[in-house]
């Protein structure tokens, strides 16, 4: 247990996970409240020491913000913009279909000269792919940089890609003919579009503390270290299954069938 408090996991993850792990060893069951009751109980020890280290809420919030009002369909002024979210198909909105991904910029501190990552997740499995930008913000190289990195997929897992109305998509015409990929934007000021990359990008604060945070001193290596430790968190909206699970399945069945 000490090992999955290590690696993030809450306590709810961690309990939900043993049912999965020792179907038929109840012994082996705890529940989340119990959990919880031997970190707060334990005056010091290492269990309240790992969750300490999770911070209060682990977005590292101390509430939960407020959604804003929805933007409705008002379009930006940027004449680069492609296909809107309204046109996305059906399949994506749902989830049903896998292959259908969200993407943003996480951005470091201001003084660390304007550095960022790309972060992308697949709707279907929540499996996180980070992609370093050493060379910065600007459009040809963030569509590069994605480029390289959907190309690794199936086709059949390159469905979509939902995107902000940021500049750094000014070229996604150049990404979609490399990835057979179309990248459909959201409306403006409605980051709940994305959901699914929004909640990640919080998570991804536990390691890359907002306005702290230099991505250039961060290698690719290190980035593929983190989002291995993402997609191995037990999900409850996958039953408890983590993304990389889901993920392998469908590459087992992306390059067998």
């Amino acid at each position: 247990m000490l090992g999955w408090l290590r690696r993030r996991w809450s306590p709810q993850q961690i309990a939900a996970r043993l049912r999965v792990e020792f179907p038929d060893e109840p012994e082996m069951w705890v529940s989340h409240e119990t959990i919880y009751q031997a970190i707060y109980l334990q005056a010091r020890g290492n269990l309240r020491g790992e969750l300490a280290r999770q911070v209060a809420l682990r977005s590292g919030r101390a509430r939960r913000r407020a959604r804003p009002v929805d933007g409705g369909p008002v379009r930006s002024q940027r004449p680069w913009l492609g296909l809107n979210i309204s046109a996305r198909p059906a399949e994506a909105g749902d989830r049903a279909v896998p292959g259908h991904w969200e993407g943003d910029l996480l951005e470091g501190g201001r003084g660390a000269g304007g550095s960022a990552i790309a972060t992308l997740v697949e709707r279907h499995t929540r499996f996180v792919i980070l992609v370093g930008l050493p060379h910065g913000k600007v459009s040809e190289h963030v569509i590069a940089q994605l480029a390289t990195a959907m190309s690794r997929l199936p086709e059949r897992l390159r469905a979509s890609l939902t995107w902000d109305q940021g500049t750094e998509m000014a070229r996604h015409l150049q990404f979609t003919t490399a990835t057979g990929c179309p990248v459909y934007f959201c409306d403006p000021r409605s980051p709940w579009q994305r959901g699914s990359n929004e909640n990640t990008n919080g998570l991804l604060r536990q390691y890359f503390p907002k306005g702290r945070t230099d991505f250039t001193t961060i290698s690719q290596t290190d980035l593929d270290t983190v989002a291995d430790e993402l997609n191995s968190r037990p999900r409850q909206t996958l039953a408890w299954a983590t993304p990389s699970e889901k993920m392998a399945q469908l590459l087992g069945v992306a390059t067998t069938g």
